[in-house]
């Protein structure tokens, strides 16, 4: 069975930090704010004493979208915030993986959100060929 693509994914020349706060500027003019910050690397060393490349998970929001889509159906609150991943990859490059929400909004069912959804990932897409940050 082939794995299903669930993230919109570039590489850049950009440490982990700076791609951060270029990730996070570029979104705001889409709608979206960051609620959460995750360090990864650091709960996997704290838990578990094991070493992965630096990664760092955004949760990422479009406060009218979230709002819209609860409206139909409030189990979307599941699938809150989106995810947005800078992942180290060496040599000063990191990947950035933002999760397509038709991805996560077809778990629902419900085609009218799945639409929505594709609607935010054009948003999406738009944010990674927009970021100022030197392609990889």
């Amino acid at each position: 069975m082939a794995t299903k693509n669930i993230n919109l994914k570039k590489k850049f020349k950009a440490g982990v930090e700076e791609a951060v706060g270029a990730l996070t500027e570029a979104l705001k003019p889409a709608g979206f704010g960051i609620l959460t910050r995750i360090d990864m690397h650091t709960k996997i060393k704290e838990k578990l004493g094991k070493d992965i490349p630096q990664t760092v998970i955004l949760g990422a929001c479009n406060p009218e979208v979230a709002y819209q889509a609860f409206l139909v159906n409030t189990d979307v609150t599941a699938l809150l915030p989106c995810n947005a991943v800078v992942r180290d990859l060496g040599k000063n490059q990191v990947s950035i993986e933002l999760t397509k929400a038709s991805s996560m909004l077809e778990l629902l069912g419900d085609k009218g959100l799945t639409a929505q959804g594709l609607e935010v990932d054009k948003k999406l897409a738009n944010v990674l060929e927009t970021l100022k940050l030197p392609t990889a």
